[in-house]
């Protein structure tokens, strides 16, 4: 049976993960390739005079930051949950396809130059790549609905087909396109959190909130699908319930975390495994500590790439990337060590 642990060493846990993330949120703004200095930025918020390294630090620095913590701890959680369900350790958001789904929506909308449009604080490169991401759910969730339940083996092989046939769209799309779009679609597909101001947070949490919270109420409800699902049904789990729940909850914060921020691989993969091996398997700790520790594993990868090659910056699923490859090739060795 999973080690429980007692609500005071969940508290205990979960306040050094919170406050790993306090100190990365705060110090994170004043490093960039433009430097602050810290007076100026208290300066001006307390005499309300303008000053260019308050605007950098409050329209710039704070909103790319909260992205940045925010999708890496959806993507985080949603890993989390999917290695469970799955019953796969290298399963990630993206294995559902997600991403593929969002990667041909956005090209589409920056292939055709009359569909690049703004509506509040949405983008129709965000909105197709929501409808998209939205699209490649339900497809899935079909494929793979049965009379007893979800198949996981068919989530698991329709997020593979829907990629490959996803990525097919992409190179199709690019072929079709004049030269100078493709740059604007590579950047796009390699992940980025430029944002200014807070307009497209705003955007963010619609789909972001109702999707955490699908994910974060089913800890107890993992812990005992971790053993099994008939171990799960004999301590009273709904497991068809409980999977559509895990599923629909992915996909939301997933598809949030895509239409805005591209499609940033491996934090999924990498973060869930960090918290276990530091924190144990208790998933009503490894989920929130996941948000926590995926959100500032991004931030951290974000502030190193646009410091890296500055005044320039990288786009940041480079850095996951680099980081995330050689982690996930060891898991994978790891398991066939295990067969």
């Amino acid at each position: 049976m999973t080690a429980m642990l007692t609500p005071r060493k969940c508290a205990l846990i979960l306040a050094g993960y919170v406050l790993l993330s306090c100190a990365v949120l705060v110090t994170a703004p004043f490093f960039g390739s433009e430097p602050l200095a810290f007076d100026n930025v208290v300066d001006a918020l307390f005499s309300h005079r303008p000053h260019v390294d308050a605007d950098i630090f409050f329209y710039h620095r704070i909103p790319r930051v909260l992205l940045a913590f925010l999708v890496g701890g959806s993507l985080a959680v949603a890993g989390s949950a999917l290695q469970v369900v799955l019953r796969n350790p290298l399963a990630e958001p993206f294995i559902l396809g997600v991403a593929g789904g969002g990667a041909v929506g956005a090209v589409i909308a920056i292939s055709v130059p009359g569909l690049l449009i703004r509506l509040g604080p949405f983008s129709s490169v965000q909105l197709l790549s929501l409808l998209g991401c939205i699209l490649c759910i339900c497809g899935i969730y079909r494929l793979a609905s049965r009379p007893v339940g979800i198949s996981m083996t068919s989530i698991l092989l329709a997020g593979v087909t829907i990629n490959i046939l996803c990525g097919a769209a992409i190179l199709l799309v690019r072929y079709l396109v004049s030269p100078h779009l493709l740059v604007a679609m590579d950047r796009w597909m390699m992940g980025g959190l430029d944002v200014i101001g807070y307009r497209e947070l705003s955007a963010l949490l619609p789909l972001l909130l109702p999707g955490l919270a699908l994910l974060f109420i089913q800890g107890p409800a993992l812990n005992l699908l971790a053993f099994g699902e008939d171990m799960a049904t004999g301590h009273g789990v709904n497991v068809a319930s409980v999977q559509k729940q895990i599923l629909a909850g992915t996909g939301l914060a997933t598809a949030a975390a895509v239409s805005l921020a591209g499609p940033i691989g491996f934090v999924g993969l990498i973060i869930p495994h960090a918290v276990r091996r530091l924190s144990g398997v208790d998933h009503r700790v490894v989920l929130p500590a996941s948000f926590c520790l995926g959100g500032a594993f991004l931030t951290v990868c974000d502030l190193v790439a646009r410091t890296v090659v500055a005044p320039t910056e990288m786009p940041v699923g480079i850095i996951t990337a680099i980081i995330g490859g050689p982690i996930f090739l060891r898991i994978l060795l790891k398991g066939r060590r295990r067969e």
